[in-house]
């Protein structure tokens, strides 16, 4: 059953201010986190400038600088998601050149004459971060028989075959458990002397979706397998999970947002009475008290940049670092001939391919790419658009803003007012968009809602507008209409929309 629009704008509302802003103390999975970084005078503020507005007849203030003071305001082109934070120093600045140098920088199998790129793979998906968020934006899948799969891979793993990797699981010490041969992803590429592991292989089937009005719509239902096996069979009970790369803009401020907001956002949902019930996602051993909150990846299931960076490193290059060392990547003890290649590491540089100036400054330039300024917000059609986005639901989930922490070791990324329309929590989405494969505590329906800022510039940037984690959706009315579990009555209120207000909703969308 639908809501009036009254009702449904009310209840977005109550969803968010619900039981004080910021106030309370959070008690999820027995984590307590207060927004301690806030005087009394400042909290008092900033709950007052993040309340969802209850007025769509001209664009709220500040809305146009979607990241703050960092949000980049040179006119929107192919590069528009490659710039700096606006109010980056001089220093900063040159940091993030350095950062962007070796984002994409090429690495080239060991031993070579370079000794300072040496260390690609010996199985990789990709020679460079470059090559994967091409313009720092969204990946893609293959879109011809001649286009590879660089931006785009699987992952892999199999269910715990143990008590002891259960407890492993339960307890956060694994996220998952590895393919015994083929490790955590397949690897498409290799260095001369090996064979690649083998070969995504798409096949789609075109499904037809009825809208208000009589419009028709196909959606793409995708089918994932793998060919040209070369180190023996997968295990018979091997999960496969689709993942583009997705685009890199405002990831420290992402990074910046207080965790008791994130905590707040789930015990807001859990006290309402709709069927949208978020939940955070905590990496890490319990044991150790290093949990932490997955802001990054399709299934939150890593805590910082850094992270991110160092991970991406080991298992996309083979490129290891002092947080992820493995030198040779993510070959497995069934690949032995993958484990005796030469390494890259340089005794002089330090004890990993990847010192740590290097990680460092890729983690830089990651987490200082800024977020460009919205266009056309008082445009009347994209005013109608985002009061269908707040009264039809959507704003649930894609939480419109907040005010970054004042604490942090970067004085651009504090106490910003930015809108990146996300909750960072985990969610069902339904049997249609389900992986079935586990990773932490996400289930194997549950994503991390994305954030929606730059998500109009895709095509500007991407050369396409493949949207969700697999790029099924082919554009945003058909990323909508693949919605389904706790965001089914959003979608089903999108379904039921006039053409002409479904318009209005894409437009506002193209205009974040």
């Amino acid at each position: 059953m639908l809501f009036s629009n009254n009702q449904k704008q009310k209840r977005a509302i109550a969803l968010l201010v619900a039981g004080g802003f910021l106030t309370l103390p959070s008690m999820v999975l027995g984590e307590e986190i207060r927004r301690d970084d806030l005087t009394g005078s400042d909290l008092s503020r900033v709950r007052e400038i993040v309340k969802p507005t209850a007025s769509f007849d001209k664009a709220e203030r500040f809305e146009r600088m979607s990241a703050g003071a960092a949000t980049t305001t040179i006119n929107p082109s192919k590069d528009a998601f490659s710039q700096h934070l606006k109010n980056l120093d001089f220093s900063g600045q040159e940091r993030f050149k350095l950062g962007n140098g070796l984002f994409r920088k090429l690495w080239v199998s060991s031993p070579s004459s370079t000794q300072a790129s040496d260390g690609l793979g010996p199985l990789f998906n990709a020679r460079s971060c470059q090559r994967c968020h091409l313009k720092d934006g969204r990946g893609h899948p293959p879109q011809h028989s001649a286009d590879t799969a660089t931006s785009m891979f699987l992952r892999l793993s199999i269910p715990p075959r143990n008590t002891a990797e259960r407890q492993a699981i339960l307890k956060g010490e694994l996220d998952v458990i590895t393919e015994p041969t083929y490790g955590k992803q397949l690897q498409d590429f290799s260095i001369p002397e090996l064979a690649a592991e083998g070969r995504m292989v798409i096949s789609y089937e075109e499904i037809e979706a009825f809208l208000n009005g009589g419009e028709r719509v196909s959606l793409r239902k995708p089918s994932y397998d793998i060919a040209d096996l070369s180190y023996g069979p997968l295990a018979d009970d091997v999960m496969l999970s689709p993942r583009v790369a997705p685009q890199m803009i405002g990831l420290g401020l992402i990074e910046a947002i207080h965790p008791a907001d994130i905590i707040e956002n789930a015990k807001t949902q859990q006290r309402s009475d709709d069927a949208v019930k978020g939940k955070v996602s905590w990496v890490g051993p319990k044991s150790e008290g290093k949990r932490a909150i997955g802001r990054f990846g399709w299934k939150a299931s890593t805590p910082t940049v850094l992270q991110q960076s160092a991970g991406a490193f080991e298992g996309d290059i083979g490129i290891s670092n002092d947080i992820a060392p493995r030198h040779s990547g993510d070959c497995t003890e069934n690949q032995q001939a993958c484990l005796t290649q030469a390494t890259g590491v340089q005794k002089r540089l330090g004890e990993t391919e990847a010192p740590s100036p290097v990680l460092e400054l890729v983690t830089f330039y990651s987490r200082n790419l800024a977020v460009p300024a919205r266009r056309n917000i008082n445009n009347p059609e994209v005013l109608k658009g985002k009061e269908i986005f707040y009264n039809i639901g959507c704003v649930t989930c894609h939480r419109p803003k907040y005010v970054t922490s004042r604490e942090g070791d970067q004085e651009e990324l504090k106490f910003q007012l930015i809108w990146p329309y996300t909750d960072l929590l985990l969610h069902d989405m339904g049997a249609g968009l389900a992986d079935n494969r586990p990773v932490g505590t996400a289930t194997g329906t549950q994503w991390r809602t994305p954030p929606l800022w730059g998500i109009g510039l895709t095509k500007e940037v991407s050369g396409h507008t493949y949207f969700l984690h697999d790029g099924r959706a082919r554009n945003l009315t058909e990323a909508i209409l693949w919605h389904g579990g706790e965001a089914e009555a959003a979608q089903q209120a999108f379904v039921n929309l006039p053409k002409n207000e479904r318009q209005n909703l894409i437009k506002f969308l193209e205009s974040l």
